[in-house]
């Protein structure tokens, strides 16, 4: 059986086979040094590439060689420390010495990081993978229609990149043999009759002169059968078909109260932005719906959420009732997957914390397929914490995390949206 591998470069003489066989190879360093960049980068500046290293020696491959065998002598010239006999001391090989550590080497030798540069789509890829939104499930189809496109066997006209290589090697292999046999036949037949021929006629026979030329005609004619035609060439052929959309809808509901200084903002803005992205990309159908509160809540636009320098007192339930009314008022549960993500100091008026626990309780959890908190405070819990508590401990499908500083938003991210394990 034979293998046809397409080694055509795709941009800058570069293979896209060997580059993804690369990527998979080395995905735990890559993976790795994505992780390690999140760090250094700002939320709002994270959806693009990066140059990643990975350590020289782990790209090394094994390989056999002769050693030097026997016993052997060397003469080192300009030696001055050693005679003949003197056992020579291994190298030092601490951590930081030589390979490109933080202390000069004065012996040895060393090896330069391999650079790496992913692209934007390969970047996101990594950051992303292994994230979805839990408890998903489909519902009534998307009032607009979706289409994606897929395979439909193959066309004789398209683009270079779409043509199928074996498909048009099978066409070739077709059309030669269909083109050359009955040539061959003829040929076979021909050089048995020539040879028969020059047994009781001389080389002078005319026959012989015929069968001779039509036996140079027909190799003529078999050598200029082409090995590939144009007409051989197929296409991978794709059309586009409706398919069924999973609706769903993520409401965002943020605390801008005076509790909430400019920092635990920033940082609350920064968990939604990742959220959003999160959305968008995973997601062909999806809606959100933005709520700021104090003592008084409200539906705003998406600048409005994340640039809005509004203050006040606090009173989270009046987001919760907002949020309920929303989605009695546009989103039927048995057509939408509904989706709430909170974030806020923790910092609520006491009376106003129970009322949240049985807005959540009696209501928006029967709604929601599942509802994140995440409390942004580098101290104790507040009181309405507390109240979350009892409501996670009724509903697995609520989850609650703290975020104390920045180095916290994503690992707190991932822990809320890790692809949940098959039952």
């Amino acid at each position: 059986m034979s293998q046809i591998i397409d080694r055509r470069p795709n941009g800058k003489n570069k293979s896209a086979v060997n580059r993804r066989r690369f990527i998979e190879r080395y995905k735990g360093q890559i993976k790795k040094a994505v992780t390690d960049a999140i760090a250094g980068r700002s939320i709002k500046d994270i959806e693009g590439g990066e140059k990643i290293n990975i350590p020289g020696k782990d790209i090394s491959e094994p390989s056999f060689h002769h050693g030097s065998g026997g016993e052997r002598e060397v003469v080192h010239p300009g030696n001055k420390e050693f005679t003949s006999g003197d056992k020579i001391p291994r190298p030092n090989r601490q951590s930081g010495q030589g390979k490109g550590g933080s202390k000069p080497s004065n012996q040895g030798e060393g090896s330069d990081d391999f650079v790496f540069e992913l692209s934007k789509d390969e970047f996101m890829e990594f950051f992303f993978e292994d994230l979805e939104l839990p408890n998903l499930v489909r519902k009534q189809l998307a009032s607009t229609v979706e289409k994606r496109r897929v395979r439909a066997g193959y066309t004789s006209d398209g683009m270079p990149s779409n043509i199928n290589i074996v498909r048009s090697f099978r066409g070739a292999l077709g059309r030669r043999i269909a083109l050359a046999t009955p040539k061959t036949n003829r040929l076979h037949e021909a050089e048995a009759e020539l040879a028969l021929r020059l047994k009781s006629h001389g080389e002078d026979d005319p026959v012989v002169h015929a069968l001779q030329e039509e036996i140079t005609k027909l190799k003529s004619k078999l050598r200029a059968v082409p090995f590939i035609d144009p007409i051989d060439l197929r296409y991978n052929n794709r059309i586009e078909i409706p398919r069924p959309t999973t609706k769903a809808v993520m409401f965002c509901l943020m605390d801008v109260s005076g509790s909430m200084d400019q920092s635990k903002k920033d940082m609350a803005k920064r968990f939604f932005i990742l959220l959003y992205m999160f959305l968008t990309r995973s997601y062909e159908k999806i809606e959100l719906v933005f709520i700021c509160h104090h003592t008084v809540a409200r539906e705003v636009t998406e600048d409005e959420f994340f640039y809005s320098r509004e203050t006040g007192g606090t009173v989270v339930s009046s987001a919760l009732q907002l949020m309920l009314k929303i989605a009695n008022e546009r989103y039927a549960m048995s057509e939408w997957n509904i989706y709430a993500a909170q974030a806020s100091d923790g910092d609520n008026w006491h009376d106003d914390s129970p009322m949240c626990r049985e807005i959540l309780n009696n209501s928006i959890m029967k709604l929601v397929q599942y509802y994140a908190y995440v409390e942004i405070t580098p101290e104790n819990h507040q009181s309405l914490w507390f109240e979350y508590e009892k409501v996670k401990a009724a509903h697995p499908h609520f989850a609650m995390e703290q975020i104390e500083s920045a180095s916290d938003i994503y690992p707190v991210f991932r822990e809320l949206f890790k692809k949940q394990a098959l039952a």
